[in-house]
């Protein structure tokens, strides 16, 4: 990794305050301030993931750029339509996202939860059936996809626990952010105050604690 450079701090920095101003307008209620910064806050994550990094990048590290460019499009695109449309749209390039970080985390899966301290992997097992058993209801024509979209987040949380600490935390920050999405869409009588606050909150932890996990890792120039 290479030194910390203004270029890179000031990336960071960037990021930290676009993140600052769109929670707030979250919080506010203001809508066109959320909407313009959310489409923001990706690329520049990205930004400090490949300013962090030197050629030639590491797996790891690509397929979490990738990941990263999915998510900024699951942000931006549902913009452009509307209704279950858009929702579609949402799950659609973030369950790519979601298969971008399975295949990034895959070679660490022998110390993930799925064999290290397995009963851990029970609970999450218990998260994963709890969001589909309260959603079921009300899917209807979308319970497929929100069934594999299901499926592919919690791998991608069960194997994020194999990279270190800060990317197993984001990885289960992840499915937080979701579950909250699904419940807010499709059970019944679920109603969070703030939700549009607490959604952002949770998914912009995850995914700066994912990139500060796979910029850490001692493996990142190995997973090649």
């Amino acid at each position: 990794m290479r030194a910390r450079t203004p270029l890179v701090g000031g990336v960071v920095g960037l990021f930290v305050t676009v993140a600052v101003l769109h929670l707030g307008a979250q919080l506010t209620g203001a809508g066109e301030v959320a909407d313009a910064t959310q489409v923001l806050l990706m690329p520049l994550l990205a930004a400090a993931l490949w300013s962090n990094t030197e050629a030639p990048r590491s797996r790891l590290i690509t397929l979490t750029l990738v990941a990263l460019g999915l998510s900024w499009l699951g942000d931006s695109a549902p913009k452009l339509a509307e209704g279950d449309t858009a929702f579609l749209v949402m799950i659609g390039f973030f369950l790519l996202a979601q298969v971008a970080y399975v295949m990034a985390f895959w070679p660490f899966r022998s110390r993930s939860v799925l064999h290290v301290r397995r009963p851990v992997l029970l609970g999450y097992v218990a998260v994963v059936v709890a969001l589909v058993l309260a959603c079921v209801g009300g899917a209807a024509g979308m319970l497929v996809p929100v069934l594999v979209y299901g499926t592919l987040l919690g791998t991608m949380a069960v194997l994020a626990t194999g990279v270190n600490l800060p990317t197993a935390i984001g990885g289960a920050l992840f499915l937080v952010s979701d579950g909250l999405i699904a419940l807010n869409a499709f059970a019944e009588g679920f109603d969070l105050p703030g939700q549009g606050f607490w959604v952002m909150a949770t998914y912009l932890a995850a995914q700066s604690l994912i990139v500060g996990g796979v910029l850490t890792t001692r493996d990142a120039a190995r997973s090649r």
